[in-house]
Protein backbone atom coordinates (compact mmCIF):
# COMPACT_ATOMS: atom_id res chain seq x y z
CA UNK A 1 0.00 0.00 0.00
CA UNK A 2 0.58 3.40 -0.65
CA UNK A 3 1.05 4.37 2.86
CA UNK A 4 3.98 1.49 3.69
CA UNK A 5 6.55 2.83 0.67
CA UNK A 6 5.49 6.52 1.51
CA UNK A 7 7.05 5.58 5.33
CA UNK A 8 9.66 3.20 4.17
CA UNK A 9 11.32 5.73 2.27
CA UNK A 10 11.39 7.87 5.56
CA UNK A 11 12.90 4.92 7.45
CA UNK A 12 15.68 4.26 4.64
CA UNK A 13 16.82 7.47 4.54
CA UNK A 14 17.65 7.41 8.64
CA UNK A 15 19.11 4.01 7.91
CA UNK A 16 21.33 5.86 4.75
CA UNK A 17 22.48 8.26 7.62
CA UNK A 18 23.33 5.57 9.85
CA UNK A 19 25.94 4.59 7.24
CA UNK A 20 27.55 7.94 7.77
CA UNK A 21 29.06 6.57 10.78
CA UNK A 22 28.75 6.72 15.02
CA UNK A 23 28.64 10.15 15.02
CA UNK A 24 25.62 10.27 13.38
CA UNK A 25 23.67 7.82 14.28
CA UNK A 26 20.13 7.06 16.84
CA UNK A 27 18.99 3.93 16.97
CA UNK A 28 16.03 2.99 15.39
CA UNK A 29 12.82 2.55 17.77
CA UNK A 30 11.02 0.05 16.78
CA UNK A 31 7.20 -1.74 17.48
CA UNK A 32 5.45 -5.19 16.78
CA UNK A 33 1.84 -6.08 15.98
CA UNK A 34 -0.39 -6.82 13.10
CA UNK A 35 0.22 -2.88 11.60
CA UNK A 36 3.71 -3.25 11.82
CA UNK A 37 4.19 -6.60 9.41
CA UNK A 38 3.57 -4.66 5.79
CA UNK A 39 5.88 -2.11 6.56
CA UNK A 40 8.26 -4.64 7.86
CA UNK A 41 8.05 -6.55 4.46
CA UNK A 42 8.25 -3.91 2.55
CA UNK A 43 11.45 -2.42 4.39
CA UNK A 44 12.91 -5.66 3.77
CA UNK A 45 12.15 -5.98 0.15
CA UNK A 46 13.46 -2.42 -0.37
CA UNK A 47 16.71 -2.87 2.01
CA UNK A 48 17.54 -6.32 -0.48
CA UNK A 49 17.61 -4.23 -3.30
CA UNK A 50 20.60 -2.07 -2.20
CA UNK A 51 23.99 -2.34 -3.73
CA UNK A 52 25.54 -5.68 -1.96
CA UNK A 53 28.25 -3.03 0.02
CA UNK A 54 25.62 -1.15 1.22
CA UNK A 55 23.94 -3.74 2.42
CA UNK A 56 26.67 -5.29 4.31
CA UNK A 57 27.20 -2.23 5.50
CA UNK A 58 23.74 -1.69 7.21
CA UNK A 59 24.18 -5.25 8.76
CA UNK A 60 27.51 -4.01 10.32
CA UNK A 61 26.05 -0.75 11.90
CA UNK A 62 22.09 -1.77 12.65
CA UNK A 63 21.08 -0.94 15.38
CA UNK A 64 17.56 -0.69 17.04
CA UNK A 65 15.49 -0.81 20.16
CA UNK A 66 12.40 -2.82 20.80
CA UNK A 67 9.64 -0.47 22.54
CA UNK A 68 8.42 -4.00 24.86
CA UNK A 69 8.42 -7.24 25.65
CA UNK A 70 5.81 -9.94 27.34
CA UNK A 71 7.37 -11.42 30.84
CA UNK A 72 7.66 -15.00 31.08
CA UNK A 73 8.39 -16.38 27.14
CA UNK A 74 11.00 -17.85 26.67
CA UNK A 75 12.75 -15.86 23.62
CA UNK A 76 11.95 -18.92 21.10
CA UNK A 77 8.30 -18.85 21.69
CA UNK A 78 6.84 -18.04 18.41
CA UNK A 79 4.11 -15.54 20.83
CA UNK A 80 7.40 -13.64 21.83
CA UNK A 81 8.33 -10.04 20.61
CA UNK A 82 11.54 -10.82 20.56
CA UNK A 83 10.57 -14.21 17.79
CA UNK A 84 8.38 -11.58 15.60
CA UNK A 85 11.44 -9.61 15.36
CA UNK A 86 13.65 -12.50 14.26
CA UNK A 87 11.21 -13.20 11.72
CA UNK A 88 10.10 -10.13 10.24
CA UNK A 89 13.66 -8.69 10.39
CA UNK A 90 16.13 -10.08 11.44
CA UNK A 91 16.72 -13.60 9.72
CA UNK A 92 15.36 -11.73 5.63
CA UNK A 93 17.81 -9.26 6.26
CA UNK A 94 20.82 -11.18 8.14
CA UNK A 95 21.46 -8.82 11.05
CA UNK A 96 23.87 -10.09 13.41
CA UNK A 97 23.20 -11.26 17.00
CA UNK A 98 22.24 -8.49 19.04
CA UNK A 99 21.20 -5.74 16.37
CA UNK A 100 17.77 -6.28 17.30
CA UNK A 101 17.78 -4.74 20.84
CA UNK A 102 14.45 -5.78 23.35
CA UNK A 103 13.73 -6.02 27.02
CA UNK A 104 14.94 -9.50 28.19
CA UNK A 105 11.31 -10.98 29.11
CA UNK A 106 13.03 -14.08 30.89
CA UNK A 107 14.73 -12.49 33.18
CA UNK A 108 14.39 -13.36 36.99
CA UNK A 109 14.46 -9.51 38.18
CA UNK A 110 12.48 -8.08 35.78
CA UNK A 111 13.10 -4.29 37.24
CA UNK A 112 16.54 -4.56 37.03
CA UNK A 113 16.01 -5.86 33.36
CA UNK A 114 13.80 -2.83 32.78
CA UNK A 115 17.01 -0.70 34.27
CA UNK A 116 19.51 -2.62 31.97
CA UNK A 117 17.41 -1.99 28.99
CA UNK A 118 16.70 1.45 29.82
CA UNK A 119 20.79 2.19 30.05
CA UNK A 120 21.96 0.82 26.82
CA UNK A 121 19.32 2.80 25.24
CA UNK A 122 20.87 5.83 27.08
CA UNK A 123 24.64 4.28 25.83
CA UNK A 124 23.29 4.86 22.80
CA UNK A 125 21.96 8.79 22.84
CA UNK A 126 18.02 7.83 22.89
CA UNK A 127 15.97 7.01 19.73
CA UNK A 128 16.70 8.73 16.30
CA UNK A 129 13.03 7.58 14.34
CA UNK A 130 10.89 5.93 16.55
CA UNK A 131 7.70 3.69 15.04
CA UNK A 132 4.51 3.35 17.29
CA UNK A 133 1.29 1.56 16.64
CA UNK A 134 -1.76 2.94 18.58
CA UNK A 135 -3.59 0.43 21.25
CA UNK A 136 -7.26 0.41 21.28
CA UNK A 137 -7.07 2.00 24.81
CA UNK A 138 -4.73 4.77 23.76
CA UNK A 139 -1.66 2.91 24.79
CA UNK A 140 1.75 3.88 23.39
CA UNK A 141 4.28 0.58 23.46
CA UNK A 142 3.05 -1.45 26.79
CA UNK A 143 2.20 2.27 28.30
CA UNK A 144 -1.53 1.34 30.14
CA UNK A 145 -3.64 4.60 31.13
CA UNK A 146 -3.41 6.43 32.79
CA UNK A 147 -0.04 7.20 32.32
CA UNK A 148 2.40 10.27 32.67
CA UNK A 149 4.84 11.48 30.52
CA UNK A 150 7.62 11.02 33.08
CA UNK A 151 7.37 7.46 33.48
CA UNK A 152 10.48 5.78 32.13
CA UNK A 153 11.08 2.43 31.40
CA UNK A 154 9.60 -0.09 33.72
CA UNK A 155 7.54 -3.07 34.50
CA UNK A 156 3.80 -3.17 33.88
CA UNK A 157 0.84 -4.71 34.16
CA UNK A 158 -0.67 -5.34 31.34
CA UNK A 159 -4.82 -4.34 31.01
CA UNK A 160 -7.78 -6.82 30.21
CA UNK A 161 -8.22 -4.45 26.91
CA UNK A 162 -4.51 -5.27 25.77
CA UNK A 163 -4.85 -8.50 26.77
CA UNK A 164 -8.12 -9.10 24.46
CA UNK A 165 -6.51 -7.08 21.54
CA UNK A 166 -3.40 -9.13 21.47
CA UNK A 167 -4.92 -12.61 21.89
CA UNK A 168 -4.58 -13.35 18.55
CA UNK A 169 -1.39 -14.74 18.91
CA UNK A 170 -2.88 -16.76 21.82
CA UNK A 171 -5.07 -18.87 20.29
CA UNK A 172 -7.77 -15.97 20.58
CA UNK A 173 -7.54 -16.66 24.57
CA UNK A 174 -6.76 -13.45 26.17
CA UNK A 175 -6.20 -15.46 29.29
CA UNK A 176 -3.18 -16.85 28.00
CA UNK A 177 -1.43 -13.66 27.19
CA UNK A 178 1.19 -12.70 29.60
CA UNK A 179 0.07 -10.31 32.88
CA UNK A 180 3.13 -8.36 32.76
CA UNK A 181 5.89 -6.69 30.14
CA UNK A 182 8.24 -4.53 29.73
CA UNK A 183 8.38 -1.17 28.14
CA UNK A 184 9.81 1.99 27.16
CA UNK A 185 8.33 4.38 28.76
CA UNK A 186 6.85 8.02 27.39
CA UNK A 187 9.74 9.55 28.87
CA UNK A 188 11.82 7.74 26.32
CA UNK A 189 9.46 7.76 23.56
CA UNK A 190 8.82 11.45 23.67
CA UNK A 191 12.40 12.01 23.65
CA UNK A 192 12.90 10.48 19.92
CA UNK A 193 14.13 12.68 16.69
CA UNK A 194 10.93 11.60 15.26
CA UNK A 195 8.06 9.79 15.67
CA UNK A 196 5.84 8.07 13.43
CA UNK A 197 2.54 6.70 14.53
CA UNK A 198 1.12 4.02 12.31
CA UNK A 199 -2.66 3.74 13.01
CA UNK A 200 -4.46 1.21 10.41
CA UNK A 201 -7.94 -0.88 10.73
CA UNK A 202 -11.38 0.48 11.04
CA UNK A 203 -11.22 -1.31 14.71
CA UNK A 204 -8.88 1.37 15.85
CA UNK A 205 -10.76 4.65 14.29
CA UNK A 206 -12.43 4.96 17.96
CA UNK A 207 -9.45 5.68 19.78
CA UNK A 208 -7.60 7.40 16.62
CA UNK A 209 -11.07 9.94 16.37
CA UNK A 210 -10.70 10.59 20.12
CA UNK A 211 -6.75 10.94 19.98
CA UNK A 212 -7.33 13.76 16.78
CA UNK A 213 -10.20 15.65 18.73
CA UNK A 214 -7.95 16.45 21.75
CA UNK A 215 -6.07 19.76 22.08
CA UNK A 216 -4.29 18.80 25.11
CA UNK A 217 -2.76 15.49 26.64
CA UNK A 218 -4.54 13.49 29.38
CA UNK A 219 -3.09 10.68 30.95
CA UNK A 220 -6.09 8.83 30.41
CA UNK A 221 -4.82 8.51 26.64
CA UNK A 222 -1.44 7.80 26.95
CA UNK A 223 -0.67 8.48 23.17
CA UNK A 224 -2.44 11.89 23.52
CA UNK A 225 1.65 13.04 25.34
CA UNK A 226 2.28 12.73 21.61
CA UNK A 227 0.43 16.30 20.95
CA UNK A 228 3.56 17.65 22.92
CA UNK A 229 6.75 16.65 20.47
CA UNK A 230 8.24 18.95 18.03
CA UNK A 231 8.08 15.89 15.03
CA UNK A 232 5.40 13.48 15.18
CA UNK A 233 4.05 12.39 11.98
CA UNK A 234 0.46 10.58 11.74
CA UNK A 235 0.25 7.81 9.22
CA UNK A 236 -3.63 6.27 8.87
CA UNK A 237 -5.77 4.58 6.28
CA UNK A 238 -9.36 5.36 5.21
CA UNK A 239 -10.67 2.83 7.60
CA UNK A 240 -8.75 3.90 10.80
CA UNK A 241 -9.86 7.90 9.58
CA UNK A 242 -13.27 6.69 9.38
CA UNK A 243 -14.82 8.00 12.42
CA UNK A 244 -12.48 11.26 11.91
CA UNK A 245 -13.60 12.11 8.43
CA UNK A 246 -17.86 12.25 9.44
Amino acid sequence: MALCSRLVDELEQALRLNLEGPSARRPLGLATGRTMEPLYAALVERLLGWPSGDLAALRRSWCSFNLDEYLGLSAGDPRSYRSFMNAQLGRPLSLPKGALQLPDGQAADADAAALTFQAALNEQGGIGVQLLGLGSNGHVGFNEPPCGREQACRVVELSDATRRQNAGLFSGDPEAVPVRAITLGLKEILAAEQIHLVVTGREKAPILGRLLAMDQPDPALPASWLLEHPRVTLWADADALSLSLV
